[in-house]
């Protein structure tokens, strides 16, 4: 858990609090000017977008959209043009001005670099594209399945070492669909509190009950599981036919591994099954990209569900589940995803084969091992010297994934627009992807930058740091100089 400052808290809280008093203020005032303008095509309508309800948009989020969703007009390599933008009416609405500016990348997930051209994957992705077409135009059990889809699920279940998988044209779906196919009425969920949004809705669409137990900690897991176990189902007291963990491999927002053998060993005793997000870590982290099972030690026949997306180390779109034989079979007969949505892109698939052969090595080269290797590296480098410059840097080594702390409101559009203005661009994240208090700077390390690229990234958030004021920690000279004063003392 993050502790926060006291004095932090209490600015955070204060901000909050004088935004949201001149916001109800501004509202209180429009409402008698609406009063005075209301357009008759709107008399006897309910209104379609409630105050309270888009309070936060109009208030707060507008003050801000500059920092949100920027376009880009290149590839997301380790540079990529900016499109640029403007508002005349104070960020209600914003329009661009047809320049670009060239940007430092800290925010795609293209970790190991495969989003931009490569020498391998994109001639075979273009080919496949002159020989299938950009979609299918239909679902995988009508006239949607290609040898390139086949040969895909064979590819992911080989990487991921499950004897099979099923793919999915996106990530967010394949959670979101595939848990009510997995578990329903009379089943139990206990999930991490900080686990994805596809997750949550994926378990409220089960009708199972759901419990949470706090962000990556063991123990407290088992006192739920423990808990619930003992009661069983509400009112009737019976087992419980189904009980799924489901956690994160990375964790999008943290940048933290799961305590993947704990919670294995865990499960295992209350004999609950376990579902793994491996979104942010598979092809990012472990020896030959496999993952967090790899790089921890755990045995992939001990997690009984694993999920994976293609649009982080692949470089394309998409996710699969991988599992027993029983399990994806079941899943092609029942999961609405395979059965009534369009079926993968054939050009992204084939490229996702292709880049699990340059991770391989497959493809007769050691580029994949570089990249791994590079990936590491980079990210290992980087968060060492943001915790040394005094940034509050959540996370895990190894992890591509590095939250810088904000807290304030007012930091995020300046960490944002300066960064922007020295051509960085990253990505900042508030309220509702995350608690109101706990508003971040989120960085994603690609293997694609080059030394001299992180150099200037760290150069410029340093800068912007020092302006903004975000940096919590004494940087680490000043440790030193504090720790000589004391010996002296």
């Amino acid at each position: 858990m993050i502790a926060i400052p006291y004095l932090t808290a209490l600015t955070t809280y204060f901000s909050y609090g004088l935004l949201f008093a001149f916001g109800h203020i501004r509202d209180f005032f429009r409402k008698f000017i609406d009063r005075c303008s209301t357009s008759n095509n709107l008399q006897g309508y309910a209104p379609i977008c409630l105050g309270h309800e888009d309070f936060y948009t109009r208030r707060l989020y507008h003050r801000i959209q500059d920092c949100f969703g920027r376009p880009i007009a290149s590839a997301p390599d380790a540079w990529f043009d900016v499109v640029e933008r403007y508002s005349n009416d104070n960020n209600k609405t914003l329009k661009c001005t047809g320049n670009t500016s060239r940007c430092l990348n800290l925010g795609s997930y293209n970790y190991l670099g495969f989003a931009a051209a490569d020498e391998y994957c994109t001639p075979r992705a273009i080919e496949s594209l002159k020989r299938f077409s950009p979609s299918t135009c239909s679902s995988r059990v009508d006239g949607g399945t290609t040898v390139l889809h086949n040969e895909l699920e064979e590819s992911v279940a080989r990487f991921v070492g499950k004897p099979a998988a099923i793919v999915f044209g996106m990530g967010y779906v394949t959670n979101s669909a595939v848990l009510p196919a997995l578990i329903g009425k009379g089943g139990l969920i206990i999930s991490d509190s900080l686990n994805h949004n596809s997750i949550v809705n994926g378990a409220r669409g089960t009708g199972a009950t759901i419990r949470v137990f706090q962000y990556n900690t063991p123990s407290h897991l088992e006192e739920v599981l423990r808990e619930h176990i003992a009661e069983g189902q509400p009112r009737t007291h019976r087992p419980w036919k189904k009980i799924i963990v489901i956690v994160e491999g990375i964790y999008s927002m943290e940048g933290a591994l799961c305590k993947l053998p704990e919670i294995i060993k865990i499960c295992k005793k209350y004999k609950a099954y376990t579902y793994l997000d491996e979104a942010h870590s598979i092809g990012a982290v472990g020896k030959t990209g496999r993952g967090v099972c790899e790089l921890l030690g755990v045995d992939t026949a001990d997690v009984d569900v694993m999920m994976g997306t293609f649009s982080k180390s692949f470089g394309s779109f998409g996710g699969y589940i991988a599992g027993s034989k029983e399990l994806i079979q079941y899943l092609k007969y029942t999961c609405p995803a395979h059965l009534y949505a369009t079926s993968i892109s054939p050009p992204a698939a084939q490229q996702i084969i292709s880049a699990i052969k340059v991770i391989l090595g497959e493809d007769g080269s050691d580029r994949g091992a570089r990249k791994l290797a590079q990936i590491r590296e980079n990210s290992n480098f980087f968060r060492s010297e943001l915790i040394k410059m005094g940034f509050e840097v959540l996370g895990d080594n190894d992890s591509p994934v590095m939250p810088i702390m904000l807290y304030n409101p007012a930091k995020i559009p300046g960490i944002s627009r300066e960064c922007l203005k020295q051509n960085v661009a990253i990505v900042t994240v508030a309220f509702p992807a995350t608690p109101l208090l706990l508003a971040r700077a989120r960085i994603c390390i690609s293997a694609s930058h080059t030394r001299e690229d992180l150099i200037k990234a760290l150069e410029v958030i340093s800068q912007v740091g020092d302006l903004v004021g975000i940096k919590y920690f004494p940087a680490e000279a000043e440790k030193q100089q504090q720790e000589e004063r004391m010996k002296l003392e």
